[in-house]
C-alpha cells in the first residue's frame, strides 16, 4: 500500500492545533462528546449500505468518531498529522492507521464506506473538494457509499462564538473558545479563531491562539461536485440534540 505523506501541504496556520497540542486533544475535545455524531453517521450508513463491513476515514484526527464506529466496521484511519494518529492508535488499537493527505491518498484497496466529517472544512476551494471526492471514489467498492459531514453549508452557516473543553482524569483541564467570523455574501471561505487555555496537572496555565481558514460552500456545490464524479447523491438532515442548526450529510453511492 502507498500513502501520500506530503505534510508540506498542511495549512501554515496549524502550527499548534494538530501537532504540539495533539496530546491535549482528549482534554480539549473529550471523546464522549462524539457519541451522538458517530451514532448518526452509523445510522446513515446502515440506511444506505446495511451490508457494509469496512470503512476508510479521511482526516480521522484523534479517532474520536472512529472509536464508536470500530465495533461495527473494520476501520482504516488516515490523517495528515502523525501526532493525531498516535493518539488514535491508543484509543483505537483495532484500527489500521496511515499518514496521508485526503487529496492525494491512494491505497491499493477498496472499502464499503469512505467517511469524512469536519476535516473536510479545511478544503477551501472547489478544486480541493473535487480532489477529496476523487480520493473517495478511488477507494470505494462498487455499491459503496461516501459520507461527507461538513460543519456547515453556506445556507445554514451561523457565525458566533462557543466555549468548550473538559477536565481529564490525569488532572489536566482545557478550555477552548472558537469564534467563527461572519461569511461575506457570495464567499466560500471564512476565518475561524481558536483561543486555548490549558491547565497542567501541576496547576500551571498556558494560552495559545490560532487562526484557521474554513471552506463554506452552498449545498448545490457539494451535490454538483459529487455528481460530476459519478456519485448518485442523497442529502440527509442530521438528527441532533445539540443547540445548533442541524447539519447536512451528503451521501454519494458509487453505482
Amino acid at each position: 500500500m502507498n500513502a501520500a505523506t506530503d505534510t508540506a501541504e498542511r495549512p501554515r496556520s496549524m502550527t499548534h492545533f494538530y501537532t504540539t497540542l495533539a496530546e491535549w486533544w482528549p482534554v480539549i475535545s473529550p471523546v464522549a462528546d462524539y457519541a451522538e455524531e458517530a451514532e448518526e453517521v452509523r445510522h446513515v450508513i446502515a440506511a444506505q449500505h446495511p451490508a457494509a463491513t469496512t470503512l476508510l476515514e479521511l482526516g480521522s484526527g484523534g479517532g474520536h468518531v472512529a472509536h464508536y464506529l470500530a465495533p461495527h466496521y473494520h476501520c482504516c484511519l488516515t490523517d495528515i498529522s502523525g501526532d493525531m494518529l498516535a493518539l488514535s492508535r491508543q484509543l483505537n488499537p483495532s484500527c489500521d492507521h496511515l499518514v496521508g493527505d485526503m487529496r492525494t491518498l491512494r491505497l491499493e484497496r477498496t472499502f464499503d464506506v469512505v467517511l469524512v466529517h469536519d476535516a473536510i472544512d479545511y478544503m477551501t476551494s472547489e478544486q480541493a473538494l473535487a480532489e477529496v471526492i476523487d480520493t473517495a471514489w478511488q477507494h470505494l467498492a462498487p455499491g459503496g457509499v461516501f459520507v461527507l459531514l461538513p460543519d456547515a453549508v453556506a445556507e445554514r452557516y451561523e457565525p458566533g462564538a462557543d466555549v468548550s473543553g473538559g477536565d481529564h482524569a490525569d488532572g489536566r483541564s482545557a478550555r477552548l473558545m472558537e469564534w467563527n467570523e461572519p461569511l461575506a455574501p457570495g464567499a466560500t471561505q471564512v476565518a475561524v479563531h481558536y483561543a486555548f487555555l490549558l491547565r497542567a496537572a501541576d496547576g500551571q496555565v498556558q494560552h495559545l491562539y490560532e487562526r484557521h481558514e474554513a471552506g463554506v460552500f452552498p449545498e448545490a456545490t457539494w451535490v454538483r461536485l459529487l455528481e460530476a464524479q459519478g456519485f448518485a447523491v442523497t442529502v440527509v438532515t442530521e438528527r441532533t440534540g445539540e443547540d445548533r442548526a442541524a447539519r447536512r450529510l451528503f451521501v454519494g453511492r458509487r453505482q
